[in-house]
């Protein structure tokens, strides 16, 4: 977990600053539409002030800045001075403004520009996290507390737009596909005619792995005007801004309909990826992964670093009748089972593969034992929330393993793990369970297929790094082809080549056997593994 003091001031800020290049490629589209009245609800240091200035759109201009501190205002406000900017650049925040203006019904801008600040919820202090909240009430919004300033920020900044207005914003790349800014993807969905993403290969910001995009959005004369969906321009490098934004606005193809209200990134699929999809998820034999098997998270503990030790340790207090067997990383299951010989030898190796699990009461436990739980205690790992919750606090709750584990996270492609040593996970995995007539091998064997990794690209999420991330209600979502009439399987042979073959070669030999069963042709199995390496590839920032 990150804490508040652990992070540096930029981040608990939420100051990255946008480029004066890519200030200035937005302000050329925002122009196009001659406002008069420029929100920007961050405002820095004006560099959106300079860029009007680049693309000679300044007698027209009303700019209303927001900025918090004053020297960064006070520079915005000099900056526009010295350009000829008609401006009211305030130090104060913007979300006071907006909220008043909600309140009232008042729409008083043709256009927004702007970077909000990247910082999540739980760095708000209490001020801003209840000025958030009413942001989602007002426009009858659900609120999680998982969401990012920013996300309100467009919300706002959307509900202040005129009817026709434009709004052109640096956003982090995950409104594409991460579950707290859901209310917001469907709410700019119904407010805009037409929205665009500006995706880069690239990093935007110095100092820094979150991604980050460009959003253009034009928000509807009336909500019940025609919805033409949104687009999405993958980019490499800057060259882009040498081209017209309008044209890049207008002319790049467009999704529409449930896709605009849930996750974004099946914009990135082509057209006739996008009809070969939906066309599979209506096979008899391809399912929802909820249909078909049950995803719990794994033991939560509170202090991994307490319960989860290795032989060493075990030995040392007296452990082993408390001990079960556990795994919870990706260097712990290197192939698709975890088995009495993949546990011996990540014990050998001086893992943690022991989960302790005691259930008595201090006074009737061994003092071996009780030294290590005091040893816990002098570390003040009873007063962490999790633990401190629980009576007594070294007796873990909810413990049980399953017949198969999925880890949290994974670098190409996520798979399932058949729990042969009936091992137990803490919630760096997934404890999976198959439903009646379901078969654990066959679901694990299955699971590896073009279908399931473009599902999991287009359902998942990432961060910094590149690593896709899957949440239970998210791996509920994947598709899976489980053909009945595979019967002819062999789990072990996959086991043993999946920890010597690539990613694609592993996909394409499973699709053939897996999805041929169904009738997918090998042109359709193709189009399928060329999509999911486009999007893997656009998550790990490789270039084609």
């Amino acid at each position: 977990m990150n804490f508040v003091e652990n992070e540096s001031a930029q981040k608990l800020r939420g100051g990255y600053y946008t480029p004066e290049d890519l200030a200035t490629f937005i302000a050329r589209w925002i122009s196009k539409s001659a406002p008069r009245h420029v929100l920007e609800p961050s405002c820095g240091d004006g560099v959106f002030v300079k860029a009007f200035h680049n693309v000679g759109y300044t007698k027209k201009l009303n700019f209303h800045g927001f900025e918090l501190f004053d020297g960064e205002a006070n520079k915005a406000r000099n900056l526009a001075s010295q350009l000829d900017i008609e401006h009211t650049i305030e130090t104060s925040d913007f979300l006071d403004h907006a909220i008043e203006l909600m309140r009232s019904g008042k729409a008083e801008y043709d256009a927004v520009v702007g970077n909000p600040p990247f910082i999540r919820y739980q760095y708000l202090p209490a001020e801003y996290q209840g000025k958030s909240e009413a942001i989602f009430k007002i426009e009858g919004l659900k609120f999680t507390k998982h969401t990012n300033a920013w996300v309100p920020f467009v919300i706002a900044a959307m509900k202040t737009l005129r009817p026709g207005g434009r709004l052109g914003m640096v956003l982090p790349a995950e409104i594409i596909h991460v579950t707290h800014a859901q209310s917001l993807r469907t709410y700019l969905g119904e407010q805009c005619g037409k929205l665009l993403i500006i995706d880069p290969e690239e990093l935007w910001f110095e100092g820094t792995l979150q991604g980050a995009i460009i959003l253009f959005a034009e928000k509807k004369w009336d909500v019940q005007d025609h919805s033409y969906g949104l687009a999405i321009y993958p980019v490499a490098g800057k060259g882009f801004l040498t081209e017209d934004p309008e044209t890049i606005f207008e002319n790049t193809p467009r999704i529409n309909g449930e896709t605009v209200e849930g996750k974004w990134t099946q914009a990135l699929l082509t057209g006739e990826e996008r009809v070969l999809y939906k066309s599979l998820l209506k096979l008899d034999d391809v399912h929802k992964f909820n249909d078909i098997a049950k995803v719990d998270v794994g033991i939560v503990t509170g202090a991994n670093k307490f319960f989860l030790v290795s032989n060493q340790v075990v030995h040392e207090y007296g452990l082993a009748k408390y001990a079960r067997p556990m795994f919870g990383r990706s260097e712990h299951c290197p192939g698709l089972i975890y088995d009495e010989d993949q546990h011996q030898e990540n014990a050998q190796k001086g893992n943690p593969t022991n989960f302790i699990f005691i259930k008595d009461e201090l006074e009737k436990l061994p003092w071996q034992v009780q030294r290590y739980i005091a040893l816990g205690e002098s570390e003040k790992l009873h007063t962490r929330y999790k633990c401190r919750i629980r009576k007594p606090w070294y007796t873990v709750p909810s413990v049980y393993s399953t017949e198969i584990g999925m880890l949290k996270r994974s670098h190409n492609i996520p798979k399932l793990i058949l729990n042969t040593a009936g091992a137990y996970t803490t919630d760096t995995a997934y404890r999976i369970r198959a439903k009646d007539n379901i078969a654990a091998d066959k679901l694990v064997f299955c699971f590896l297929t073009a279908l399931t990794a473009l599902s999991a690209e287009l359902e998942g999420r990432h961060y910094g790094g590149g690593v896709l991330e899957l949440i239970p209600s998210e791996i509920e979502q994947l598709a899976i082809a489980y053909p009945k009439k595979l019967t002819n399987f062999d789990l072990v042979t996959l086991h043993n080549i999946y920890k010597e073959k690539s990613s694609l070669d592993i996909l394409e030999e499973q699709s053939k056997i897996v999805l041929g069963a169904l009738g997918i042709t090998t042109d359709q199995q193709a189009m399928l593994l060329s999509a999911w390496k486009r999007l893997k590839n656009r998550r790990q920032r490789i270039g084609d």
